[in-house]
């Protein structure tokens, strides 16, 4: 088999288990806003305390923050058509979306978390990663939820002004749960990828050129 081939054949190998890894996370981001979520009523609306979050910031750090971040959309957005939180399903996936694409920036673009490091290295950047993609959705949720509602929904502003209030204190403690969750999740999944051969060594240069990391 010439180089070229073996290449090819390399490469359709990772697309075909990145994507297979893909749908398993969005499955586990629907799980998560879907199943273990604590509604939490204002007004006509909600908001709520949920998983979801763990399983976005983790598809980043092991798939990177395209496929990690649509796999957040994707998942969380059909967990909010099917959960009662229709309305907030567009600013979910753009929200989702940007997340892992945060945290798959720093993780593997910045500080190539993906290569051989030593265990110290790995917890830091694992953290520091998932911290940067959940602090941008601290601040961005309640924004956005708030010029979302106001806005294009038309809710007055004093309810929708109560609706960010409420949704800065669930999305700062979902926040708290995705980074410590994520981090320990990926941290005890690395090795045991690394063992079955399927952990995914992703490259810099906006992961156009992938290999797969060996046992």
């Amino acid at each position: 088999m010439s180089i070229q081939t073996k290449t090819k054949t390399n490469d359709s190998e990772f697309l075909i288990r990145r994507l297979a890894m893909t749908g398993l996370m969005s499955a586990l981001c629907y799980i998560g806003f879907a199943l273990f979520k604590i509604d939490i009523p204002v007004g006509a609306d909600k908001t709520a305390f949920h998983f979801g979050n763990v399983f976005c910031v983790l598809g980043a750090l092991l798939l990177g923050g395209p496929w990690g971040g649509l796999a957040g959309a994707i998942g969380m957005t059909i967990a909010d058509l099917t959960t009662g939180y229709v309305t907030s399903a567009p600013k979910t996936f753009i929200l989702k979306l940007l997340i892992g694409l945060i945290t798959g920036l720093v993780a593997h673009r910045l500080f190539h978390l993906s290569e051989d490091h030593s265990p110290k290295y790995v917890t830091g950047v694992a953290f520091f990663s998932s911290s940067c993609g959940m602090l941008f959705n601290v601040f961005a949720d309640p924004l956005v939820g708030y010029l979302y509602k106001r806005y294009l929904l038309g809710i007055p502003q004093e309810i929708a002004s109560v609706f960010a209030k409420w949704s800065t204190v669930t999305t700062f403690v979902n926040a708290i749960v995705a980074v410590i969750a994520a981090s320990i999740f990926y941290l005890a999944l690395r090795p045991a990828l690394k063992k079955s051969g399927l952990f995914l060594r992703l490259t810099p240069d906006s992961e156009t050129q992938p290999k797969m990391k060996q046992a």
